[in-house]
């Protein structure tokens, strides 16, 4: 909206009568005048028809809000206001002496989806609902054609394909495909009842209350000009167009938007199927008509508003097409294909009287599970090797063997898998057939009468070797189709497409592993009811969120094997009843991540995998420090669980092995260590070597610090004790500010800033003495974590240390989130101040994961220590524990990854700080190594923590599965610390995902201020 233009005096003075003064905001328009202007009781919409407009077209509009109100009040329609008279509009003189028709609704909230950008499945599905509503709403509508409208009308878009002669090159014969199919569809069509349809529910006449800490919603439906008169499904199809614009996924979005309508207003799947034809059509005659409203408009930005995107839609060729009624039929539960019942029902009526097809019976044959919630193959998730593609079940009998049906499985590693350019991204795991496994040479027989449609030989590794595919027929002649996949390479020799093969028949046996893809023998045995859409490869395995169109399309096979479908179909994780479960088992404040929970089951260095086998980036936890399931700590682990597991109370060569590791990379002081089970049991046993080395009880510590969550470490922790139902601060507690130089008291344009922060010890100082207490000493994490990943200035611990031992106190450094090379350039945070603490705190990264934790100290310290009572952790300094932790230590030093921390940190800081030139939500990108945060702001000047929208941001990355946290006094700063074994591309996938969570949540702050 811009400002009031010169010329609008006569629209004032006509608005009076309305009872609105102005000032007046300009709307688009593709030919009226639109304005927004203030009134008593909220704001309206004003609309100055263009010159010689008949008042009949305004009537017809107002005829048609008020009938669909009265049919469904609830619907959110524009409410045109009436003059004094009753009536609705005007006519009035505009500043060139033209004739204009001026009339008034009042505004609905919300802003045009089109300016949010592509929006979720869920406002998709309601704004599916809310069209179905409104067809039903009009349904008995009497409307007459009008002139305006036609250009518009799905029933007449033919028109395009004289003028294409606008467009060039491939986009000329682009849509000159589009208009074939659509002239194919046109009698199917035409065939379908009519009503009254609004005709444009493009992404402008579509108005969403956007928010970034609960969903969104639909406000609006607006701009009822172009109503037409045709089917319903016309409707559809162009709120289909618009809605999916520029969506990563555009056939998810547009089931979500049709199941939503189908819900509310049941479809048939002849209007589904012609959706998809329809929806292209509508963009085409958008691309079309806005090529020829160009070229005399040239600079009104309207009329090419949705061209860019449109475009974008129709020439993407990732869009599959072939399968989109299939898609959109299961979406609203109705069948694959119109033959898929009959072919089911056919099949279980006939079970268990199909030929063999391993020539014996398959009813006492053991179930195998590949599924990721009980196999461990592969080791690597990103890397299924040779040795464990010909091992899968770990058998060495001959025994038959069956694989399950709709299994989640990590074995499928190879990039034609994957559906992004990113490890991370979307990847094929569910498994769409029944294997069998048995020796190389087992025959295969045909389970009825069929006809070869194919036989290859696909020789490339993981592939499907010798590969036939028969069509078969039911009683009733559907027919559908069989795969057989693995098989001696000899069958590509023996068959050719259109062989008969009869029922029984043996017509090719299983292969080895040299000519079967590289597979343990088996045969993989599919069913598809169409060959529509599935493409010269004939997918095997399903991407997890495409679960339901490839069900439908691929059924289980169990019939064919004369066996029930539960006894081959695979059961996965009811994630939804082990949250109830965990519910009703752990107390409320025990909190799960993110708004939607996520389940996983596997990990692999910085990726996790969830129950069916998609991945997500870690890239927030720091406890496994160097990666998920480190095959060195596994197998430490295993070789001393063999052995023995015992405590500090007897002597071990592990414990003195960790301890010189220790020792060896800390200061020469710094030479005594301890072992315990945790960063908040260390950070407790440091407490107690500061009071029995100084004789003091008092500590000093920054505000919003975490040290643990023990008794003694939440004392001290005011990110714990200063939330609501804690004891808050003790006497005994003296707080000081986080060094933050962003957003603290003292900024980084201070030089003093170190000095001025530190400075505040000795207030702190001067508390001690007033209420008689004596200083212990000061305990900080070294770089404050869930105070905002905060870099402190230079200089700053050395001045804090400095008056900390003046006074007679014990310097800790807390280096729990910071220690053992995470920081790139420093194995410890107190090293890049260039201090010396007095003790040293490790936590759970040492081990992995593994409980474990450590705290090293000076001789004098722990002697001190000593003169009280034994020291003792059961479980602290175990020879398993410290192996493991021994293990960690060297593997950071093998695998270079403190040099690899330095250089992905870097480049995620870089990639961070760009992001910050882009959007302006962004207040400070800071950090160091892979410790880094980013600061996000409502407003730059005064620094507004932004919490909703790093609310937003986290949740929404973790929809696109990459896992991140939040931080800092108002939960606004953006945590990402992941394991110290990231990559380039994993950095790179980040960082385009931050950006368009970012972009997102930007759009809505701007329009939604919320």
């Amino acid at each position: 909206m811009d400002g009031q233009g010169a010329g609008q005096d006569w629209l004032l003075g006509v608005l009076e009568q309305f009872g609105v003064s102005g000032p007046l905001g300009r709307l688009g328009g593709e030919h009226d005048l639109n304005f927004r202007a203030p009134a008593a009781d909220g704001d309206v919409i004003v609309k100055a028809m263009r010159p010689g407009s008949d008042a009949a077209f305004v009537e017809r509009q107002c005829k048609a809000i008020a009938f669909a109100h009265a049919a469904d009040p609830d619907l959110p329609l524009p409410q045109v206001l009436a003059l004094s008279d009753g009536r609705l509009w005007l006519e009035a003189i505009d500043e060139n002496g033209q004739s204009r028709i001026v009339w008034v609704q009042k505004a609905l909230e919300g802003v045009a989806m089109g300016e949010l950008g592509p929006q979720p499945a869920a406002v998709l599905t309601e704004l599916g609902g809310l069209a179905a509503r409104l067809d039903s709403a009009m349904a008995g509508l009497e409307l007459e054609p009008v002139a305006e409208a036609a250009k518009w009308d799905l029933l007449k878009a033919g028109w395009i394909g004289s003028r294409l002669d606008v467009l060039e090159g491939q986009r000329r014969q682009l849509v000159a495909e589009i208009v074939a199919g659509y002239e194919r569809a046109l009698p199917r069509l035409s065939a379908l009842p009519v009503q009254a349809i609004h005709n444009d529910l493009n992404d402008y006449n579509i108005l969403v209350r956007p928010a970034l800490t609960t969903s969104a919603r639909i406000t609006g439906i607006i701009d009822f000009g172009d109503m037409t008169t045709g089917p319903r499904v016309c409707s559809l199809a162009i709120a289909g167009a618009y809605a999916i614009l520029d969506h990563e996924r555009p056939e998810q979005a547009l089931s979500a938007l049709v199941a939503g309508y189908h819900a509310v207003s049941p479809l048939t799947a002849g209007e589904i199927d012609l959706i998809w034809p329809l929806l292209r059509m509508r963009l085409a005659v958008s691309v079309v008509n806005s090529t020829i409203e160009a070229s005399g408009r040239p600079d009104d930005p309207y009329v090419v508003i949705s061209q860019a995107p449109a475009w974008r839609l129709l020439e993407n060729d990732a869009v599959d097409g072939a399968l989109m009624s299939a898609r959109l039929r299961t979406a609203c539960g109705l069948p694959a294909t119109d033959s898929s019942t009959r072919i089911c029902d056919w099949l279980d009526r006939n079970r268990g009287g199909f030929a063999p097809v391993m020539g014996v019976s398959l009813a006492k044959a053991e179930a195998v599970s590949l599924a990721v919630e009980d196999s461990i193959l592969p080791e690597n998730p990103f890397a299924l090797r040779p040795e464990e593609a010909r091992r899968l079940t770990g058998s060495c009998d001959d025994a038959i063997r069956l694989g399950r049906y709709g299994e989640p499985r990590l074995i499928y590693t190879d990039h034609a898998f994957r559906k992004g350019p990113w490890k991370g991204s979307n990847r094929r795991t569910i498994h769409m057939a029944v294997d069998i496994f048995a020796p190389a040479g087992q025959k295969v027989h045909a389970p009825l009468a069929g006809k070869v449609a194919m036989v290859e030989y696909r020789a490339s590794p993981l592939d499907y070797g010798g590969v036939v595919i028969l069509e078969h027929r039911t009683g009733e002649e559907d027919v559908f189709y069989a795969l057989y996949g693995h098989l001696d390479p000899i069958v590509c020799e023996r068959l050719k497409v259109g062989d008969e093969i009869a029922a029984g028949a043996a017509f090719a046996s299983f292969g080895g592993p040299e000519g079967n893809g590289g597979w343990e023998p088996h045969l993989h045995f599919q069913l598809a009811l169409t060959l529509d859409g599935m493409g010269h490869d004939w997918p095997g395995v399903a991407d997890p969120d495409d679960w339901t169109l490839w069900r439908a399309l691929c059924p289980n096979p169990a019939a064919l094997l004369n066996l029930p479908d539960d006894r081959v179909a695979c059961k996965t994780l009811d994630t939804q009843a082990l949250l109830e479960e965990r519910k009703a088992s752990f107390g409320a404040n025990l909190r799960l991540s993110y708004r939607r929970p996520v389940t996983l089951l596997r990990g692999w260095r910085h990726h996790l995998f969830d129950e069916r086998g998609r991945p997500y980036l870690d890239a927030y936890n720091n406890v496994p420090h160097v990666g998920h399931a480190h095959p060195r700590i596994r197998a430490v682990a295993c070789d001393q669980l063999a052995r023995m597991n015992s405590n500090t109370r007897y002597l071990h060569p592990a414990q003195m092995g960790l301890a010189e590791r220790l020792t060896a990379r800390l200061p020469q002081e710094l030479e005594i260590c301890f072992f315990v089970n945790s960063g908040s049991e260390a950070n407790e046993l440091a407490l107690r070597l500061a009071r029995a080395a100084s004789g003091g009880y008092d500590i000093v510590t920054p505000d919003h610090g975490y040290h643990g969550n023990t008794t003694g470490a939440i004392d001290i922790s005011a990110y714990k004790f200063n939330k609501p139902g804690m004891h808050g601060r003790r006497p005994w507690v003296h707080l000081i500010d986080v060094a933050d130089d962003y957003r603290g008291r003292f900024r980084r344009d201070d030089p003093d800033r170190a000095k001025r922060y530190a400075g505040q010890v000795e207030a702190a100082l001067a508390e001690v003495e007033r209420r008689g207490g004596k200083l212990a000493g000061f305990i900080a994490e070294t770089f404050p974590s869930v105070g905002g990943q905060i870099i402190p200035p230079e200089g700053y611990l050395a001045e804090v240390y400095r008056r900390i031992r003046a006074a007679g106190g014990v310097c800790i450094a807390d280096e729990v989130q910071t220690g053992l090379g995470r920081l790139g350039d420093f194995y410890f945070g107190f090293e890049q101040q260039k201090v010396r603490p007095d003790i040293v705190v490790l936590g759970k990264p040492l081990g992995n994961g593994h409980p474990v934790g450590a705290v090293i100290t000076t001789r004098e310290i722990s002697g001190r220590f000593a003169e009280g009572p034994e020291y003792f952790s059961t479980f602290g300094g175990s020879n398993l524990s410290c192996r493991i932790a021994s293990e960690v230590l060297d593997i950071v030093d093998d695998e270079g990854l403190q040099d690899n921390a330095a250089a992905m940190g870097e480049r995620l800081l870089r990639g961070m700080r760009e992001l910050g030139q882009r959007h302006e939500v962004v207040g400070d990108v800071r950090g160091m190594g892979l410790f880094t945060g980013l600061d996000l702001v409502t407003d730059r000047e005064s620094r507004a923590p932004a919490t909703g929208l790093a609310d937003y941001v986290m949740n929404r990355l973790r929809d696109l599965r990459i896992l991140v946290g939040r931080e800092g006094p108002a939960d606004n700063i953006l945590k990402i610390r992941p394991p110290l074994t990231i990559e380039t591309g994993d950095i790179d996938m980040l960082l385009d995902r931050l950006d368009l969570c970012l972009k997102e949540a930007g759009s809505i702050l701007k329009v939604s201020g919320s």
